[in-house]
């Protein structure tokens, strides 16, 4: 059984800047990739951002490429299934609950694991 956690969410102004964190606990030899996932009202779940096992590659969706940014605790042999996502010059598109995913990955491209989602955060952005 993996358990997933974020924290972090909150009320922002337009230009400011969030940090979310989450972790996957559960299963103490299993190393995820992981990602980042948003949801608005009204409008289907999306891509954010990943980052494989090792923390050494990363993804993100065209619209945050530039301002977010996803990390994880350490390197190597020595990440863990701990991730961040530093959130700068944020836009009031950018308001909606925020999810994380423990999954995989391939071709540079992310595959939510449907059972391995975190409660969500809530970020608004306002004018």
């Amino acid at each position: 059984q993996v358990q997933v956690v974020e924290s972090g969410g909150g009320l922002v102004q337009a230009g400011g800047s969030l940090k979310l964190s989450c972790k996957a606990s559960g299963e103490s030899f299993s190393k995820f990739d992981m990602g980042w996932f948003r949801q608005a009202p009204g409008k289907e779940r999306e891509f954010v951002a990943a980052v494989i096992w090792n923390g050494e590659r990363t993804y993100y969706a065209d619209s945050v490429k530039g301002r977010f940014t996803i990390s994880r605790d350490g390197l190597g042999e020595n990440a863990n299934n701990t991730i961040y996502l530093q959130m700068d010059s944020l836009q009031v598109e950018d308001t909606a609950v925020y999810y994380c995913n423990a999954g995989g990955s391939s071709s540079n491209t992310y595959y939510p694991n449907p059972h391995y989602w975190g409660q969500g955060t809530q970020v608004t952005v306002s004018p």
